[in-house]
């Protein structure tokens, strides 16, 4: 398994395989993005990146798309999308991959908001849940 950010460039060569997991992500937003959103956000900004994991089949089996959230007293590294299939597979190695890069990019840390189940994916990895999202209608 394989794991590497796509350059900017080469994004379009992809797309149609990592679709379809970005698409699954985006529907965990609720409507706040499209994968047309996702897309745009990787090919239009440079402060964003995707990242994929596949073989030489070339198979892919995930995605992630990240970015830069600067806060007064601290940048981290903002895992804002991710999907795919058999995370078991390539979890690990894209986590190893996103911190080095956090470290090399002078983040203080990795953030994400998501399901609750990220917490139990992320628990051997020092996860230490700081607050969940949560979203209440507004009625009739």
């Amino acid at each position: 398994m394989k794991v590497s950010m796509v350059p900017p460039g080469h994004i379009h060569d992809c797309w149609e395989y990592v679709r379809p997991y970005m698409e699954m992500a985006a529907k965990q937003t609720h409507g706040r993005f499209h994968d047309e959103d996702i897309f745009d956000l990787v090919t239009q900004r440079n402060d964003h990146h995707l990242w994929v994991a596949f073989d030489d089949g070339p198979t892919y089996y995930g995605a992630v798309v990240t970015g830069f959230t600067e806060y007064p007293g601290k940048r981290v590294l903002n895992m804002h999308f991710c999907g795919g299939e058999e995370l078991g597979k390539w979890k690990d190695p894209m986590l190893a991959l996103l911190r080095r890069w956090a470290k090399d990019t002078k983040c203080d840390a990795i953030e994400f908001t998501g399901r609750k189940g990220w917490t139990k994916i992320f628990a051997g990895d020092g996860n230490r849940t700081q607050w969940v999202t949560c979203e209440l209608p507004l009625g009739d």
